[in-house]
């Protein structure tokens, strides 16, 4: 059987017709079939539908939030309910296109591959701003932990032995995207265009866009921090080369006031040690938040049919 996972939050406008596509395509290939919904605290009614479809038809589940926890969140909650042979993910808004799942199966059911990964011909129509921050975040994921990430998505295809393996990494502050390729297994990859939404808006602003690649850059790499150390070396080469300058003028008789160069000095130093602490500060949060160990997230419901709750 095969596990689709749909995270949603505020898809009210969608749900309903995107487990109709989806259920229509895998019917259509024969494909045995479970659609799993987790409701990521959504304000709308999205998670009235959703439970509404899982009471009426045996293949949907339908999981709830207590609260807003977040697609990553949602992800994990989604791959430990799932009790399929193999599980795909997809986003609710159908810019993944369903239609690709059939090929997906086809390469993990005819093929020894482990992993079938959707990757992205072009990123759709884009904002080039957004375009541009995502291509320099994935840029630095790249050179730290020397995956191939640049054209990655969470469209993906995986089989129970690495659904079976994600869940069981224990931290607590997840990047599925990243820790789908970093556990390894023999991957395949389909490719596909970005479809426009079908309805409704995305609910990524600037703000949340920014804020998710900093909590993924500094819960998957060490790269900030070895920015920092370089920070450290260039300060100290620069201090070096103004050392040696002071003290051969003052050995020829030479020495300005130099009071500028001083202050110069003092400013870009305090700033860099300033710059430095941010980071090693966002580390410790990063890592006082492992430390609770509190959940990932906290399912209020699960409904399927037959269900009383």
């Amino acid at each position: 059987m095969l596990s689709i996972v749909i995270p949603s939050y505020n898809e009210e406008g969608n749900v309903e017709n995107t487990a109709r596509v989806v259920s229509g395509i895998l019917e259509k290939n024969g494909i045995e079939f479970e659609l799993i919904f987790v409701n990521d605290g959504s304000s709308d009614k999205t998670w009235d539908k959703i439970s509404a479809m899982a009471k009426s038809r045996e293949n949907i589940v339908a999981v709830n939030f207590s609260r807003n926890f977040g697609k990553e969140s949602a992800i994990f909650a989604g791959l430990e309910v799932a009790s399929g042979d193999a599980c795909v993910l997809m986003d609710c808004d159908l810019q993944h296109p369903p239609e690709v799942i059939a090929d997906m199966y086809r390469i993990w059911k005819n093929n020894d591959v482990d992993i079938v990964e959707g990757r992205k011909k072009s990123r759709g129509k884009e904002n080039p701003i957004y375009k541009g921050m995502s291509l320099f975040f994935y840029k630095i994921i790249n050179r730290s932990s020397g995956l191939d990430m640049e054209a990655a998505s969470d469209f993906k295809l995986l089989d129970r032995k690495v659904v079976d393996a994600l869940n069981r990494m224990p931290e607590r502050l997840t990047f599925f995207r990243a820790m789908s390729s970093w556990v390894g297994f023999k991957t395949e990859k389909v490719y596909f265009e970005v479809a426009e939404r079908a309805e409704g808006e995305s609910k990524w602003s600037a703000k949340s866009l920014i804020k998710y690649a900093v909590n993924n850059i500094t819960s998957f790499t060490s790269a900030p921090l070895q920015i920092v150390t370089v920070c450290g070396i260039i300060t100290f080469i620069i201090s070096v080369i103004l050392g040696v300058n002071t003290l051969y003028n003052k050995i020829w008789g030479n020495s300005a006031a130099g009071f500028s160069t001083v202050i110069i000095l003092q400013l870009l130093t305090s700033s860099i040690i300033m710059f430095s602490l941010g980071v090693i500060g966002f580390y410790l949060s990063k890592i006082y938040e492992e430390i609770k160990s509190r959940p990932r997230y906290i399912i209020r419901d699960i409904v399927k049919k037959n269900d009383s709750k």
